[in-house]
């Protein structure tokens, strides 16, 4: 309001009392965020300076003392860390690729190609457990697995999917984009629709061709969408643990052990919830900094 008023503006009383019933509207959420969100975030970073057990029976002050383990000691960290990334650079591509081909697909005018959307979209509705038991199957050593029997089938070595390290967390990220990319290509899809007819039509007359008109409109129209799906897609592979958890445990050897697994392990099988928090700020932190700077870098030249 001050900087309104030093700028040379002016509420009116209609424009004053619209802006108080828009502050009472949003301060219940307002509230409530801070109390579910933001107070949690400034607990758990208060706990990750003490050696806490998971029963707050034996709490000590330890200062930065678990971040300092963490970052100099700790080689479970530092490899759960690389596998989390790992699968992020696997996985994140992955779906935003497979979903903007799809909604590319999917976008066109055609009688009952609601039925495919519906299809493309159904596996990102089915719970992590169903997948995992599912691909457990598809991708089951030796014969038993539908992949091994079809490679059989054709005179090729059964392959050690989630039995061998080089295998996999690859095979981990493609059911990953299996499942999840249903998401992307709907919004997507709803961002494909947005865009104007018109300026395709603009573009064929001036002899644009496909590459073109997907370089220079359908892109720049996705700029949004975009932004959200890869913000989205990042804070999601980083945190991934369940689907993990179901097909191979982080196993064989550790190879698929991601660091929402590790925080989990150091927490509720130690009983070091100090350090285990100590886990979930610096990830806190990995997540808002990189999310921060992809907001940065997909809004300049917003308003060119």
């Amino acid at each position: 309001m001050a900087a309104i008023r030093k700028a040379g503006f002016r509420l009116s009383k209609i424009e004053r009392q619209e802006a108080l019933v828009g502050v009472v509207f949003i301060l219940p959420f307002l509230i409530l965020y801070v109390i579910f969100n933001f107070l949690p975030i400034l607990q758990g970073f208060w706990i990750s300076l003490h050696n806490w057990d998971v029963i707050g029976t034996n709490v000590r002050f330890v200062g930065l003392r678990n971040y300092e383990i963490l970052f100099s000691k700790d080689k479970l960290f530092w490899s759960s860390l690389e596998h989390t990334l790992f699968f992020a650079l696997l996985a994140g591509p992955g779906l935003i690729v497979t979903g903007l081909a799809l909604a590319l697909m999917l976008n066109q005018r055609v009688r009952g190609i609601g039925i495919f959307r519906t299809i493309f979209y159904m596996p990102n509705i089915l719970s992590v457990t169903v997948v995992g038991l599912v691909f457990a199957r598809v991708f089951a050593p030796g014969e038993r697995g539908f992949v091994n029997a079809v490679l059989s089938s054709i005179g090729l070595e059964p392959i050690a999917w989630f039995l061998d390290e080089a295998n996999a967390m690859p095979t981990i990220a493609i059911t990953k984009v299996w499942w999840s990319v249903g998401f992307n290509m709907l919004i997507f899809l709803a961002g494909l629709q947005e865009i104007s007819q018109s300026l395709y039509d603009a573009a064929k007359v001036d002899g644009g061709g496909r590459w073109s008109l997907f370089r220079h409109i359908t892109l720049p129209g996705l700029r949004r969408p975009m932004l959200f799906v890869i913000v989205l897609q990042l804070i999601a592979s980083v945190q991934v643990f369940p689907l993990i958890d179901v097909l191979t445990g982080g196993g064989p050897a550790g190879s698929t052990r991601p660091l929402v697994m590790y925080l989990f392990e150091r927490s509720f099988d130690y009983w070091q919830l100090g350090y285990g928090s100590a886990i979930a700020f610096v990830m806190f932190v990995f997540l808002f900094s990189i999310s921060i700077i992809q907001l940065w870098f997909f809004s300049r030249g917003e308003g060119n």
